[in-house]
């Protein structure tokens, strides 16, 4: 093999009794079903740079490799479920929210397994008339309720709870007290109309949200919260038997990546003493983001709770590209101690995140792998595709 096959950056994503794996031009999604066999699709990826130049300049391009990265997600995850319960009786569909830090590194740069929140996944076989008919429409429904349930508890919560508590502590004023008094009674007079309990408790929630102009403590803050939000969900949804099934392809990915970087061939016996843990995973883009959450909230702030919380969702692609940006300038420096730093909670993360694979999944991931660069261009390809 030669050595610019080898330059290939290639990354990956765990599903469903099965491993996605991408190259910089195509992708393979390779998945076991109930009967041992294994079985697979591979496809070239479309150029969206090609067709709009702009999605070429930095920061643009991060947030178009996340479209395009949530959307390969998504099919791989649906293509997996499809086949791994193709041998079973068609039954209701039953949904499942599974995080999406199961992504995984890539030269994308983990960056979809660096949106804190959960994907859809479908956890029984649908009938093939569904699939052909409904699949759309239920994927797509499934998609709107994962979002809205993200935007939630990983923006609106946080934001909400953080203002609460600088509120609480005096680090902002509180509204002045509105006064009731009557026409002709002076303040000291005034006897105060009695409030009902639930008027009472509606008052004190709203000085709660008494809006704070998000500082760098406040988004620092926020983001803990954010973070903590985020780790209570993986840590519970990794005690799942159907969970940590996907952590331990989460692990036979990585244990691949590691065996073609280090110019190995791709064998189980080359990929099992390869560590899990890998530093260009998505769950280490987590910590990216959140430091550029931080500095960027805090120049673009306002002093109305709802603008606060619009921005933030409206940013998001902003928030993202800027994050590709950092890891991707930092990755072309693997040993220095900036990029150590910042990837070093994530590697932390995945110990909960990867489990150890059996040989039966590493076999499943090399595949996805191999068939991923089946696809590449060869040499003299992408002499013709540059000369063209």
């Amino acid at each position: 093999m030669s050595t610019n096959e080898r330059d290939l950056i290639v990354g990956g994503q765990a599903v469903i009794e099965g491993v996605m794996m991408r190259t910089p031009n195509a992708y393979a999604i390779a998945v076991r079903k109930a009967d041992g066999t294994i079985v697979n699709t591979a496809a070239r990826l479309p150029k969206w740079s090609d067709k709009a130049p702009i999605l070429k300049l930095p920061i643009l391009r991060g947030g178009a490799v996340l479209i395009q990265s949530m959307g390969l997600g998504i099919k791989a995850l649906n293509y997996s479920a499809s086949e791994a319960y193709a041998e079973a009786e068609a039954a209701e569909v039953e949904v499942a929210l599974t995080p999406a830090v199961i992504e995984g590194e890539g030269d994308f740069a983990g960056i979809t397994g660096g949106v804190p929140g959960l994907f859809p996944i479908p956890k029984k076989k649908r009938s093939k008339d569904e699939l052909k008919k409904g699949n759309t429409a239920a994927a797509a429904s499934s998609i709107v309720f994962a979002l809205i349930f993200n935007v939630l508890l990983f923006v609106a919560a946080p934001l909400l709870l953080t203002n609460a508590i600088f509120v609480a502590a005096g680090w902002t004023n509180r509204p002045a007290a509105t006064s009731t008094a009557q026409p002709g009674q002076t303040a000291g007079s005034q006897q105060a109309a009695p409030e009902s309990g639930l008027k009472k408790t509606w008052n004190s929630i709203r000085g709660y949200l008494h809006p704070v102009r998000p500082t760098v403590g406040f988004n620092l803050i926020d983001g803990l919260i954010r973070m903590s939000f985020f780790l209570i969900m993986i840590v519970t949804f990794s005690l799942l038997k159907d969970i940590r099934r996907v952590f331990e392809y989460h692990g036979a990915e990585h244990k691949t990546v590691f065996t073609w970087e280090k110019g190995l061939d791709l064998t189980v016996a080359n990929a099992r003493p390869q560590p899990r843990q890998h530093p260009r995973c998505g769950t280490s883009f987590l910590m990216v983001v959140m430091l550029v959450s931080i500095l960027l909230f805090s120049v673009i702030k306002f002093d109305s709770l709802l603008f606060n919380f619009l921005v933030r969702i409206v940013l998001m692609p902003v928030v993202a590209g800027l994050s590709y940006e950092i890891i991707r300038l930092s990755a072309r420096k693997e040993g220095g101690a900036f990029f150590k730093i910042i990837t070093l909670p994530g590697v932390w993360l995945q110990n909960v995140t990867t489990k150890e694979p059996d040989d039966d999944q590493l076999e499943v991931a090399i595949e996805a792998l191999k068939e991923s660069l089946k696809l590449e261009p060869k040499p003299e390809e992408a002499e013709v595709a540059l000369l063209s």
